[in-house]
């Protein structure tokens, strides 16, 4: 406990550098939504979402100590939990709206692990997506919209509010839904913003002619496109949502990754909890539940992009991977994408990453149906070509510094 205050203290510091950093270049409703991301807006007013989604990280889980455990972060009311890891909130903003691809057969976008923030109230996923927690009682724990609104409008920067939105009235409930609907866009905006998608990795240097990738990373790269198939979800090139390479394809997925043992849902819901993923929110909408797409999409999940997946602001920082943290290095993920079929089954079913590997096996897939056994598995690299796929992927990290020729 001792350990998380003293990394929060720190992480405190280092948003502050961060916060003022780039304010400049945004525009006021940038600067707007940056304000609300920030700002403790919870009751109790503990919880902002950068608390979840920190910018040295990668915008995801900034405290090593829960990443190296259960990596779901406590909400306002400090015995709440969620049952996911924090996703990166960073090119959240270039998913494109959920929808059904029918010529791909396959369900496309959104925001959430599952996919429920579709951009259909707001027209942007991310949009979406902020409005959520603020309203989640395992996270913000605000009682209502109203609520929320009624802190921004006490807020030092309600001024800006009023250059952006004008001034805010909450007298009906269609002003209210329609100024909270403002809170998600104007934190939209800032995700969307040059601050947040910077593009500014040693690959995006390499992409423009300013940065040449060592040999084993140019390995790494060959490999991730070739023999290890890790572009077929996570593209490195532009695709129709970016001209930039996004690396993710904004599907969804099961790679037949473990229960996290450390996961705190397992002392409220029993053992037997399983996260439904995809296939669990398409339950829930009448035009998706019947029985096929509800079966075919169980254990699914967002694939993530791969930016800012090595983002730590040191070697003893510890990073979860999987939408559960079941991994703890890039290096423990990588191994388990190319032995998880060759290694299988010999686990306890509640058996963690450090004890898989010291043991050599991997425990049964958390959701053991649509698990994807063709493009993971059993990879058949070797450690060396292991190394060159993570050197790679460590050329993804945002802020990249171009020395300047004499």
């Amino acid at each position: 406990m001792i350990k998380i205050k003293l990394w929060t203290l720190l992480l405190i510091l280092l948003l502050t550098v961060l916060i003022g950093s780039a304010s400049a270049e945004l525009n006021e409703t940038e600067q707007l939504g940056k304000k609300i991301f920030f700002d403790k807006i919870s009751n109790p007013d503990s919880m902002a979402c950068a608390k979840c989604h920190a910018p040295q990280v990668g915008f995801t889980g900034p405290i090593p100590g829960i990443n190296l455990k259960g990596s779901v972060y406590r909400g306002a009311m400090p015995q709440r939990f969620g049952n996911r890891k924090p996703p990166s909130a960073a090119y959240a903003t270039l998913s494109p709206v959920f929808h059904y691809d029918e010529e791909e057969d396959l369900f496309i976008g959104g925001n959430f692990w599952d996919g429920r923030a579709t951009g259909e109230i707001l027209g942007n996923p991310a949009a979406d997506q902020a409005m959520g927690p603020f309203l989640n009682p395992v996270e913000h724990n605000n009682p209502s919209k109203l609520a929320v609104l009624e802190q921004i409008a006490s807020s030092k920067y309600v001024g800006l509010w009023e250059a952006v939105w004008g001034p805010m009235s909450l007298d009906t409930q269609e002003e209210i839904d329609e100024s909270y609907g403002n809170v998600g866009l104007s934190i939209a905006a800032y995700e969307d913003s040059s601050e947040v998608n910077q593009f500014s990795s040693k690959y995006d240097a390499n992409l423009k002619g300013e940065a040449e990738l060592t040999e084993e990373e140019a390995w790494g790269l060959e490999l991730f496109n070739g023999k290890a198939m890790c572009s077929n979800c996570h593209p490195s090139e532009p695709g129709p949502y970016s001209d930039h390479p996004l690396f993710t394809d904004f599907t969804f997925d099961n790679l037949g990754i473990p229960r996290n043992p450390d996961n705190p849902v397992y002392d409220t819901e029993g053992r037997d909890w399983v996260d439904p993923g995809l296939g669990g929110f398409l339950e829930t909408r009448e035009e998706w539940n019947d029985t096929f797409n509800v079966t075919e999409n169980m254990g699914k999940h967002k694939v993530p992009t791969l930016r800012n997946v090595a983002l730590k602001p040191g070697n003893g920082f510890t990073k979860a991977y999987g939408h559960n943290g079941y991994f703890k290095s890039l290096e423990g993920i990588v191994h388990f994408y190319n032995t998880r079929d060759v290694l299988a089954g010999e686990c306890d079913p509640f058996t963690t990453e450090k004890n898989a590997l010291k043991m050599g096996c991997w425990p049964e897939p958390e959701v053991p149906i649509n698990v994807n056994e063709d493009e993971l598995g059993n990879l058949r690299l070797n450690v060396t070509e292991e190394k060159a796929i993570v050197a790679f992927l460590k050329t993804l990290s945002d802020g990249y510094y171009v020395p300047e020729v004499p």
